[in-house]
């Protein structure tokens, strides 16, 4: 086998939550909003559960949790449907896009996580739950502020998004990497994950910064110890659950799991 397929060529990243957007907060007070608007409350927690998914894809997936359906019937006496999907979608995505901008700004130590993995010859591709549209505003200002990877691919621009690996696929052929196990995919939730073991890829899963872990940047340096490690230990169970091959609590620890990886010669292991 040539050597080469022994090292890692390429990472995709997530997004919002990963590289950008401590906490993953752009689509939490949409989705919050839209639902209060329809006269069905939800919780943070139920509003992050699906979260990494096509933005539609995702409001659906709250509607099908059974305490928001049950609301949802006491209120408007029948199940939700698509046309019912399509309305919260829409007032979800128009408040979004008001905001988006605001939430552009790197997570601490992804750029210079980024910068040392081009210098070893690793290719940079992304994926996202976000639709072509939210990137139109979101590319720019993260260029801005440093970040640009080698190739992009928004959630509507493929056959279906996560846990879909299509988005992974067309990284691969467009920056010309293989085989998978020369591929790794780093994400901040568990679609994340679902999405990089679909396309048979290295999987990682970040801890802070997370929207699996919800907190702001302030919030986890102003949080007693003992409550942070307690919410990063159920983060981590929750990654584990979900099948991630690594789980780190920071970007900044990527580089060293790819050393890892490749000095051990599993990635020449074609899964």
């Amino acid at each position: 086998m040539d050597n080469n397929n022994e090292r890692i060529k390429g990472v995709i990243f997530d997004w919002a939550g990963t590289v950008i957007d401590y906490g993953c907060f752009a689509p939490m007070h949409a989705f919050l909003e839209s639902f209060d608007k329809a006269g069905v409350p939800i919780t943070n927690r139920e509003a992050r559960e699906p979260m990494g998914m096509l933005k539609w894809d995702h409001i659906q997936a709250i509607l099908q949790m059974d305490r928001v359906r049950g609301q949802w019937i006491d209120k408007y006496g029948t199940e939700p449907v698509k046309e019912d999907i399509d309305r919260l979608y829409s007032d979800f995505e128009s408040t979004l896009m008001e905001s988006l901008k605001a939430y552009t700004d790197p997570i601490p130590g992804a750029l210079e996580t980024i910068s040392l993995l081009r210098e070893a010859g690793i290719v940079i591709g992304s994926t996202t739950g976000y639709t072509k549209g939210m990137m139109d505003v979101i590319v720019p200002e993260a260029r801005r502020k440093g970040y640009s990877p080698d190739f992009m691919i928004a959630s509507d621009e493929v056959k279906a998004g996560r846990p879909y690996p299509y988005m992974i696929f067309r990284n691969m052929t467009e920056l010309g990497i293989f085989p998978p196990a020369s591929v790794m995919k780093v994400g901040d939730t568990v679609s994340d994950i679902y999405e990089g073991k679909n396309a048979g890829v290295w999987t990682v899963a970040i801890i802070s910064g997370s929207s699996e872990l919800g907190l702001t940047q302030s919030e986890v340096e102003m949080m007693d110890a003992g409550a942070l490690k307690a919410r990063m230990d159920e983060t981590r169970k929750s990654f584990e659950k979900a099948g991630a091959d690594f789980i780190i609590n920071s970007i900044s620890q990527l580089p060293a799991v790819i050393k890892e990886l490749e000095l051990s010669g599993l990635a020449r292991e074609l899964r």
